[in-house]
């Protein structure tokens, strides 16, 4: 005893509505009078009598879903795969999502903002000063705000490449993420056993030392550079580790924060030290203390790392 079995596809409606249950091979006209074949009829946009599959991602269709259907294969197509563009690869649903990374490029933000402010620079010279605008370029400099981006940049740059050669592959490192709705970015995130680590790199000049300027009854701990007051700096992070807690979403992950300072002095004896909760550190030191054993398994950390790297993609 032998049974039949029919596709859904094949009770269909055509053009006309009609169902039919044809088998065999299609012949274009065409090909049989010695004619051009016809011109393959253009998919139409109907609500499906039955329910079906989508040729292109496989997703199930319900019955009187918005679907094309192809006349010519008898098939029918999802809105979405019907629409898409030729360049843009179809991907079914249910498929696996991508764990590739987009580790970003330190500095890169950083450094187009000063290529930003210098041509700008460069171009009002030339339109004040005209044929004399070479010389006034080579006689002045661009200002201390601007010089201040590349500096940003370099020390971005610098802090990211040892951190890398430090930490291996013990850790994942993403650099110069864009805080979606924001016009800010963290320079660094760092993701080990440890924990999260939400990393500002700072490249400045001058001794980096806490002071307690508090008086006999309080205490008030400061962060100076280079004798100045820089406690404004570990403010600044807030905003950053706030950033970080919304996209994982999960207080048994830890978060930490540091400021890494390259190009600065340090006292013989010095070691790093925490400023509201805030590590204060150098990168050599810093990649240490996130080496420290932690709570995360290496299937956590990168897990992790790819649900950060997707929210807060590269600049």
């Amino acid at each position: 005893m032998s049974s039949r079995r029919t596709d859904v596809s094949d009770r269909l409606p055509d053009g006309n509505g009609d169902s039919s249950h044809g088998a065999g091979v299609r012949i274009p006209s065409g090909e049989l009078s010695g004619q051009a074949p016809e011109a393959v009829p253009r998919p139409k946009l109907m609500a499906l009598r039955y329910a079906g599959t989508c040729s292109v991602c496989r997703v199930a269709l319900p019955a009187k879903a918005k679907a094309y259907w192809h006349k010519d294969t008898r098939t029918v197509t999802c809105v979405a795969c019907q629409t898409r563009s030729p360049e843009e690869p179809s991907k079914p649903e249910d498929a696996e999502p991508s764990t590739e990374l987009d580790r970003g490029t330190a500095g890169r933000s950083a450094q187009a903002e000063f290529e930003h402010r210098h041509r700008k620079r460069e171009e009002r010279i030339d339109a004040k000063f005209g044929r004399l605008a070479g010389i006034v370029k080579f006689l002045s400099d661009d200002p201390r705000s601007t010089k201040a981006w590349a500096s940003d940049a370099s020390g971005e740059m610098r802090v990211a490449k040892e951190l890398a050669d430090r930490l291996g592959t013990s850790a994942v490192l993403l650099s110069d993420r864009r805080v979606p709705r924001t016009r800010g970015n963290i320079d660094h995130i760092a993701v080990a056993a440890s924990g999260v680590w939400v990393i500002d790199a700072k490249h400045y000049a001058g001794k980096v030392e806490q002071i307690d300027r508090g008086g006999w009854f309080r205490t008030d701990w400061r962060l100076y550079v280079d004798g100045r007051d820089k406690t404004k700096l570990v403010d600044a992070l807030d905003w950053q580790i706030a950033a970080v807690e919304k996209v994982l979403s999960d207080p048994e992950v830890p978060i930490h924060a540091a400021l890494c300072f390259v190009g600065a002095n340090w006292s013989l004896f010095s070691k790093p030290f925490q400023q509201a909760g805030v590590w204060v550190t150098w990168v050599s030191k810093l990649a240490d203390i996130i080496l420290e054993p932690g709570p995360l398994s290496e299937d956590d950390v990168q897990t992790i790392a790819v649900k950060l790297a997707r929210a807060l993609p590269a600049k």
